[in-house]
């Protein structure tokens, strides 16, 4: 039974952030009982995408190798901008949109450990892969988050990476044999069936920091799981960065890369941007109808969700039906997790009575 973990924690409903800053950073997904859910008697009635965006209204990532100071660009370039900020998602991604108090275990987040790949990433259990393919769903929620959020307020976002960019780190990991064929295989064939559905970026920036410094950047940062990162691993990324990703999506999206002196200019940054005509990829073909059925699937999280998961046996990622029982009624054991959002247990029974 493939692993179907994230089907118990995606939330239902329909997305939206909050506003009240220059800059928001990315907020949690409020439910159909706050706000109204987008669909099609919205669209009937006559609400229309198209005029609330501006010429701000882009999806940007910020890409690069690990510390590359990548999450400060970004940052500071929504802040200038007006633009949403969403700092890269996490392993717990998942526990903030369902604005869990505190993170929940390793279970119900994808069975694997960033700390674990570092230290260990040939461990036998399949751990760096499970890792890889978790990390690819987290992306592919937030980037569909980001596109929703801009088409609902029509605010640009600046995310760092995206699930365009999750091959870098599969073919790191291939190259350094920390995974098997069968899982880039198996990775190739999720990320066709589903990255298909979103549009790329509008704006590709890339930060360009040699693996050498990369590497002396971790050994600083002081943490146990870092101290032994290999360099070769960062090499392998940097050189699927610049041979694998950054030519393919240039035939869809605009690239611009800077080294980590230049990226520090934010003011060049912008201006360079607003030279930028954004006159390639998909983006320029689409228009109220086809806003209006790619609102529709953003905001349904758990088809969005279900695009990640074939049925597949691979040994990294499949679990046994007694585990997948376990996990499930371990989930609704949790604090607040039996009932549905707004149920009240205590007087639910009281309630159907008196009806």
């Amino acid at each position: 039974m493939a692993l179907r973990v994230i089907r118990l924690l995606v939330p239902q409903g329909a997305t939206a952030f909050r506003t009240g800053g220059h800059v928001q950073k990315s907020g949690i997904h409020t439910s159909s009982v706050n706000s109204l859910q987008y669909g099609f008697w919205a669209y009937i009635l006559g609400e229309r995408t198209s005029p609330r965006l501006t010429e701000y209204s882009k999806i940007i990532t910020v890409d690069g190798n690990l510390a590359s100071g990548k999450g400060a660009l970004a940052a500071q370039l929504a802040d200038k901008l007006g633009m949403l900020y969403m700092p890269e998602a996490d392993i717990h991604y998942v526990d903030r949109m369902n604005k869990e108090k505190e993170p929940l275990s390793s279970a119900l987040n994808g069975y694997c450990s960033l700390e674990k790949f570092y230290t260990d990433p040939k461990a036998k259990d399949g751990n760096s892969y499970r890792l890889q393919c978790w990390m690819y769903q987290m992306r592919f929620m937030q980037y569909a988050d980001a596109i929703e959020h801009m088409l609902t307020t029509g605010q640009g976002v600046v995310l760092e990476r995206s699930p365009f960019s999750d091959i870098v780190f599969l073919e790191a990991m291939w190259k350094q044999r920390y995974i098997r064929k069968q899982c880039v295989e198996h990775y190739n064939e999720i990320k066709g069936i589903s990255i298909c559905e979103f549009l790329p970026p509008h704006l590709v920036i890339y930060v360009d920091q040699p693996a050498e410094e990369v590497l002396k950047k971790l050994k600083a940062t002081g943490k146990p799981h870092l101290q032994n990162v290999p360099l070769a691993y960062l090499k392998s990324i940097e050189e699927a960065y610049k041979k694998t990703f950054l030519p393919a999506i240039s035939e869809e999206a605009e690239v611009l890369a800077y080294n980590t002196e230049q990226a520090k200019d934010i003011d060049k940054i912008i201006e360079d941007i607003d030279y930028l005509k954004f006159d390639k990829g998909p983006w320029k073909e689409q228009d109220d109808v086809t806003y209006h059925h790619m609102r529709n699937f953003v905001e349904d999280k758990q088809s969005v969700a279900d695009l990640t998961v074939i049925p597949r046996y691979l040994p990294e990622i499949t679990v046994g039906a007694h585990d997948v029982d376990s996990t499930y009624y371990g989930y609704k054991s949790l604090p607040g997790k039996a009932y549905a959002v707004g149920y009240n247990a205590d007087i639910g029974d009281k309630n159907i009575l008196f009806k």
